[in-house]
């Protein structure tokens, strides 16, 4: 398929898909529009878990052993930090330190988000264009049974562990899209717009909320065709099952399908979801559990494929 393919993303397993994409097509075609509804202030730093997870995978420097965060990193900086009685919940390696160090000093400086995103991406070779949904503050809080808990304390520091009543985006109202966003999704050169495994509820829902995001999607040329976050009924990792069973929603590809309704044209389901209530939208089926490079290309072929069969 040639053209630019534009990926809605965060977490790891919109990476995964990600990188799967930048080996289907020319990496420079693909552009991933980021949740940054986890962004937050720790230690005096901006942190932003979903860009640099992101970056981290497509630079190759990602800890696939462990999951999250830079391989070979070390931790001397949190060490010393717990001997200091510092906050240590949130684990900063010494490499991720000097990301967000940087990244600080950069926005105090009055660079935005976008400009710091694209700089890290040049200096580490990342070929694929790397776009934050917005370069103002947008913060993902849940509301809990624990009481408001605002989205790291929740998934880091509770490990998703309260019960969930409600989502929502602080911030997002006043928020703009951040610079090329809108021009992506609504491009003629966009041949495809994919919504990637993440969970829909803490990491493309914050995306959806940047006022103009949701309609450019509705309104683009391109087919817009959601994966799947659900594995045989459930979610490799992170809260999305949880969270569906807690805000009173079957784990289903047909209320992942009805959740994007409006915006999507075609679901990508998992194999082992073949028996599940189906989306009455367009839909196809690939083995969507993605955990060798040969799996991620699997995935973002499959993506691909029922998008290039897909009209709007």
């Amino acid at each position: 398929m040639s053209g630019r393919i534009v990926v809605l993303t965060g977490g790891v397993g919109g990476a995964k898909l990600a990188l799967g994409l930048c080996h289907a097509v020319p990496a420079e075609s693909v552009t991933a529009i980021v949740n940054t509804g986890d962004d937050f202030r720790h230690l005096g730093l901006w942190i932003s878990p979903d860009l640099d997870t992101l970056l981290y995978t497509l630079s190759g420097k990602s800890d696939e052993e462990r999951g999250w965060g830079r391989a070979s990193e070390s931790w001397n900086f949190m060490a010393v930090l717990r001997t200091l009685g510092g906050e240590d919940w949130f684990q900063l390696g010494d490499g991720d330190l000097a990301l967000h160090v940087e990244r600080s000093r950069r926005l105090q400086a009055g660079r935005t988000l976008t400009d710091v995103m694209a700089d890290y991406g040049r200096s580490w070779h990342v070929a694929a264009e790397i776009l934050p949904m917005s370069d103002q503050p947008v913060a993902t809080w849940l509301d809990t049974d624990e009481g408001p808990l605002p989205f790291q304390r929740y998934f880091v520091e509770r490990r998703c562990a309260p019960r969930a009543t409600a989502v929502r985006f602080d911030g997002a109202e006043q928020a703009l899209p951040g610079p090329d966003v809108i021009a992506r999704l609504t491009s003629p050169d966009t041949k495809a717009i994919l919504i990637a495994p993440s969970n829909p509820y803490l990491s493309i829902d914050p995306i959806l909320a940047v006022p103009g995001i949701r309609a450019a999607l509705a309104s683009a040329v391109a087919p817009v065709v959601a994966v799947s976050p659900l594995v045989g009924g459930d979610a490799v990792k992170g809260p999305t099952r949880k969270l569906m069973d807690e805000l009173g929603m079957p784990a289903t590809p047909r209320a992942i399908a009805d959740h994007y309704a409006g915006i999507i044209d075609a679901l990508l389901v998992d194999e082992r979801d073949r028996g599940a209530p189906l989306p009455e939208t367009a839909h196809d089926f690939c083995d969507t559990l993605m955990l060798t490079l040969d799996d991620r290309l699997r995935v973002a072929h499959a993506a691909l494929d029922l998008a290039a069969r897909t009209t709007r």
